[in-house]
């Protein structure tokens, strides 16, 4: 188990996820080119400066030129939101099988989905083989959830195609020690603010960035053909209402307020009973994990 001197080709490396990803296989020695857009400049001169040979790729038109063909693995964790289709299918969706086509010799690939795909269940756990559905960001990101399970269904296809060994991951709730969905909670708790909540509970199985980067050799291992599909997320089920109200009372903010609405991501809970056989049980339990974080934006304030 584990990677050893690897060349990998990671999508998406400036994304939250994807820096994390990036940052950490870099400093493990591996050989690793990081595809973004890099529209600020700092961005792309601090990857470089942790060993990263960067590509600027736009992925609604991609221009692969120069981003290696003979690799060990492909991790795609690119996501584009701008709420227009033609974009958002092509660069989810149609990039997807682009990558997996210029990289078709690698050992295996990473797909990063999200347990947006699945149709709303109002809290109860979604299996890998539950109904997929459009409404869970409708009201925030219109093409989030189609557009992920497009680019689903072309990996699918890339991995028969190619004969390419995939993995495909469906992330819930990810977030670091100054990073992801909970931070906006913290500091709208912190302003006053109401803090929408869904009429379901909003519940969640956030995992942390490290127990993301711990799991990748074993979403990698895990590849098949046809793809191998995953439910990727923390062991333990929270809501949003529980995890503020722990990071306010660390931070010393005053009491959260919250609006229940249904103009706001439902409940996405998942069954982890597949992915613990597979991934092995979290590092980083929830409270830890929002204490960390907790304590990291409070110090940066």
């Amino acid at each position: 188990m584990g990677l050893t001197n690897r060349v990998i080709v990671i999508a998406g490396c400036t994304g939250q996820v994807g820096t994390a990803i990036t940052a950490a296989l870099a400093a493990q020695g591996h050989e690793v080119h990081g595809l973004a857009r890099f529209k600020d400049p700092t961005v792309r001169y601090r990857m470089e400066a942790a060993g990263v040979t960067c590509h600027t790729v736009d992925l609604v038109d991609p221009d692969l030129t120069g981003v290696p063909r003979d690799v060990d693995h492909l991790l795609n964790f690119a996501v584009t939101k701008t709420g227009r289709w033609d974009k958002d299918l092509a660069a989810n969706a149609d990039a997807a099988g682009l990558l997996m086509s210029h990289c078709r010799s690698a050992r295996s690939v990473l797909h990063c989905s999200s347990t947006a795909v699945y149709a709303p269940t109002g809290g109860e756990p979604m299996r890998e083989d539950s109904p997929l559905g459009r409404d869970h960001h409708q009201h925030l990101m219109p093409t989030y959830s189609t557009a992920k399970t497009a680019a689903e269904s072309v990996v699918s296809f890339a991995a028969r195609e190619f004969e390419l060994p995939t993995t495909i991951a469906r992330l819930c709730v990810p977030y670091g020690d100054d990073a992801g969905w909970p931070v906006f909670h913290l500091l709208m708790a912190q302003n006053g603010q109401q803090i929408p909540v869904h009429v379901d509970g909003s519940r969640y199985n956030p995992i942390h960035h490290d127990d993301i980067v711990a799991q990748i050799p074993r979403l990698l291992d895990a590849a098949s053909i046809p793809a191998t599909i995953l439910n990727w997320g923390g062991d333990e089920v929270v809501s949003v209402k529980e995890w503020t109200r722990y990071m306010c009372g660390i931070a010393g903010a005053p009491a959260p307020r919250f609006e229940p609405t249904e103009l706001t991501i439902p409940s996405a809970v998942i069954d982890t009973t597949r992915s613990r056989t597979i991934l092995g049980p979290c590092r980083v339990g929830w409270r830890d994990g929002f204490r960390r974080l907790t304590e990291t934006i409070v110090g940066h304030g």
